[in-house]
């Protein structure tokens, strides 16, 4: 993923730092996510929660 660091951090207290600093310029950006398709689509990704009914 992108936030991989491709280097060891030699303590938790310094993991949880990086950690928080990283949170925190996450949040100000306001990413978000678009959770929106069509109910084709959904039937596709959400297989499981669309069961087929046979008649």
């Amino acid at each position: 993923t992108r936030q991989c660091l491709g280097r060891r951090i030699p303590s938790t207290a310094e993991l949880a730092s990086e950690l928080t600093e990283w949170e925190q310029e996450r949040n100000n950006q306001q990413k978000g996510v678009d959770w929106q398709f069509t109910t084709e689509e959904a039937r596709i990704k959400l297989k499981r929660l669309y069961p087929q009914i046979k008649a």
